[in-house]
């Protein structure tokens, strides 16, 4: 089942939308939280996106770019906007197609269902990031992003977070983290995982996250 992921803060019209996608046999999921619509994204996992321009705090615009630099999921806008330069700053911030509301759902399903078609019929289109409080840890290029800030993160340094992000919540002990690094063709010993997990707090600290990586004393590290 594919699953939409609709991001639209007038109740009503989520409403209408997630029982319209259900008897399309569609997996609905409405943001309820504005603010963290990223990681709601990431924890949703949607095969596509139903984007309003008019939100809480940033607009449709600004969460589309927050979007594509993680994701290249198929992106809908809709809108009450009707201006030509509406459709033309939707499709530039990385929108694939825009309804003007009042929407037609007949409409609407059959843009969705275009869109899967041509998206899903090639390989490798899943989101490949890991999210945790507000962070995305993006796979591919070992990129972390937080707000408007990016962070590149050297391979040891990568390892360390990818470890505790998957783990997000549970304390990782010193020796099970060297033990993937060694698994990860990196030799670390105990200095040198010091050594990058000063270099990576460093690197948070200049981007907002000093307190992201708790240590327990005798224990080991975690995220929480």
């Amino acid at each position: 089942m594919f699953t939409i992921f609709v991001v639209e803060d007038d109740p009503i019209m989520k409403e209408i939308i997630i029982d319209t996608l259900k008897k399309w046999r569609f997996n609905g999921i409405g943001v309820a939280d504005f603010d963290h619509i990223i990681q709601a994204f990431i924890n949703c996992k949607p095969h596509l996106v139903l984007l309003d321009i008019n939100l809480p705090a940033f607009d449709g615009y600004y969460w589309c770019q927050q979007l594509r630099a993680i994701s290249k999921v198929p992106i809908i806008f809709i809108s009450s906007r009707d201006t030509r330069m509406d459709k033309i700053m939707a499709m530039n911030m990385g929108g694939d197609d825009f309804i003007q509301k009042p929407i037609d759902m007949d409409v609407l399903m059959a843009k969705i269902n275009a869109l899967l078609r041509r998206t899903y019929s090639y390989p490798d289109h899943e989101p490949q990031v890991l999210g945790y409080g507000g962070t995305v840890l993006n796979l591919k290029d070992s990129r972390l992003i937080y707000h408007d800030h990016q962070i590149d993160l050297t391979k040891n340094e990568f390892r360390i977070l990818y470890m505790l992000m998957k783990h997000a919540g549970e304390v990782l002990s010193r020796d099970k983290i060297m033990r993937a690094l060694w698994e990860d063709e990196s030799f670390v010993d105990d200095n040198t995982l010091t050594v990058n997990v000063v270099r990576l707090r460093k690197k948070l600290t200049e981007i907002g996250l000093e307190s992201l990586i708790k240590t327990k004393k005798g224990q080991g590290y975690l995220l929480e």
